[in-house]
């Protein structure tokens, strides 16, 4: 019996120690925690319980047969983040450079199962070279095992991924499955090829961080949503992330205790948005003064920033904000904002998080450039988002609403179920100048040039009062109420409430066909 004991002692110590202690301490000195340290870290101190960590590799060509590590290169187990339970995996840098095996595949695969089975989110500490060479295609068929699993989860329970070292081919396809990548700034990096291959195919010269980086992937790609200082900033990330979120697509989002905006509440609400309609504002300090005190979580802040996505907490509730943010092309729906807003919908649709818009849009972004790239297809897809969600959603027009746009941004048409709006809203095909020159341009043409800017401001000026209120849409039901701005939080938790026990029946389908 104490030779069986030796040998599992043996065998727990060589799997505690990674790669051996010269390789572990070159990994700290990268500022890098190790895989089991980083664990450590996003658990619940003491809760924390491995899976799999004696399964070694079955390959004996290179020389691999020498080099059987236990764990083989990834941690996986389950634990708990705030009380609550949540699988996870960390790959081991120090290990065949985390590269990606059969037996490290298995490993993820059996942990994402254990997942779905309990219904608990999956987090992805990934450091990884992507696929172990010496392994061949049963490498490749890991990496295609894992993502069918990316997939199957996928809207079923939450999945996130944080970029913590290098991670180059097969590697970043797991992340780009998930729900959200956290990188960590200055140490994880994202892509297909790295830089000596782009040097030898296309003579760029680029480093790895510019390549790949967190800040490319924050405003370039768009394929991180938030980026964190290093690997403590980033597990802290997302131990705040999964606060926000239901364990499963059958579960509400936990609840906290509400908390009064941090601002100065809902009687400044009219100072910060100025009555000018062609003047910008930030539309931050609006839901800062509705929504509950330090709750907001803004998701990909550098990447199509006019418009702002998050979650945040009204009256303890979590919920998805959606808004259009007047400081960043005048708040205009562009191909970018347009993906990303559809993307965060869709999400908060899967996991039963009710969606809060503000609205102050003057259409789509116009240009050659925006409808060679598109825009028709992408904008869709923000329209088919939120018509095809059925949780909660609320929505306050602050000031500007046109054209489609208006129609796009949750309106009452796309099944918006609380539909407010400010007095200072503008709901119209199109602005006052636009209308007045399409309407009234052989009017104006027929005038004595000395008297056009005249009768010009008169036809403005009556388009104004006619049509650029919220009036008309509120004789038509197309808006809900016209409220004081003082009381936008009080309506939007009354309606949650009211709303919280919404069912909508849907014609029965195996899924849509989402605009490409």
């Amino acid at each position: 019996m104490t030779g069986a004991f030796d040998r599992w002692n043996l065998l727990k110590r060589r799997a505690g120690e990674a790669g051996g202690k010269e390789r572990v301490e070159k990994h700290r000195a990268q500022g890098k925690r190790t895989a089991r340290e980083r664990l450590e870290a996003l658990f619940d101190p003491g809760t924390f319980v491995e899976l799999d960590a004696f399964v070694t590799h079955r390959v004996t060509t290179f020389g691999m047969g020498e080099r059987r590590i236990p764990g083989d290169g990834v941690v996986t187990g389950w634990g708990e983040v705030e009380g609550r339970p949540v699988c996870a995996f960390s790959q081991d840098a120090t290990v065949f450079g985390g590269a990606l095996g059969e037996a490290h595949a298995g490993k993820i695969v059996k942990v994402m199962e254990t997942a779905r089975k309990a219904g608990v989110p999956v987090v992805g500490l990934d450091d990884s070279g992507g696929a172990r060479i010496q392994e061949g295609v049963m490498s490749l068929g890991g990496y295609g095992e894992v993502f069918l699993r990316n997939v199957t989860l996928s809207g079923v329970v939450p999945q996130i991924s944080l970029i913590l070292g290098p991670c180059a081919g097969g590697a970043v396809y797991s992340p780009a499955i998930t729900d959200f990548v956290i990188m960590a700034k200055g140490q994880g990096q994202m892509f297909i090829t790295g830089p000596d291959v782009i040097r030898a195919v296309t003579a760029e010269e680029v480093s790895a961080e510019e390549l790949g980086g967190a800040e490319a992937h924050a405003t370039h790609s768009g394929v991180s949503h938030f980026t964190a200082g290093d690997d403590a900033d980033a597990i802290r990330l997302a131990r705040r992330l999964l606060g926000y979120l239901p364990l499963n697509n059958l579960e509400e989002a936990p609840g906290a205790p509400p908390r009064d905006p941090e601002r100065d509440g809902g009687a400044s609400l009219l100072k910060v948005v100025p009555e000018d309609a062609n003047s910008p504002y930030d539309v931050h300090e609006v839901i800062l003064r509705v929504l509950d005190a330090e709750s907001f979580l803004e998701v990909q802040p550098s990447w199509g920033a006019n418009l702002v996505i998050g979650f945040a907490r009204l009256n303890g509730y979590a919920v998805g904000v959606v808004a259009n943010q007047p400081s960043v092309l005048a708040g205009t729906l562009d191909i970018t904002a347009s993906s990303k807003g559809a993307r965060f919908v869709r999400f908060c649709d899967a996991f039963n998080l009710p969606l809060v818009t503000f609205v102050d849009v003057p259409g789509f972004l116009p240009g050659t450039n925006q409808e060679y790239g598109g825009i028709i297809r992408h904008g869709a897809k923000l329209l088919y988002a939120y018509a095809e969600a059925s949780v909660p959603k609320l929505t306050v027009i602050l000031r500007k609403a046109y054209g489609g746009a208006y129609d796009v941004m949750c309106s009452k048409h796309l099944g918006g179920d609380l539909n407010l709006a400010w007095p200072t809203a503008e709901i119209a095909v199109m602005g006052a100048d636009g209308a007045v020159n399409i309407l009234f341009r052989r009017e104006i043409e027929r005038a004595p040039p000395a008297e056009r800017d005249a009768l010009r401001r008169r036809l403005v000026g009556e388009y104004q009062a006619e049509f650029l209120n919220p009036n008309l849409a509120a004789e038509r039901g197309y808006i809900d109420d016209v409220i004081d701005p003082a009381d936008t939080r009080s309506r939007l938790i009354a309606g949650l409430k009211m709303l919280s026990t919404k069912r909508e029946e849907r014609p029965p389908r195996k899924h849509g066909n989402i605009p490409l």
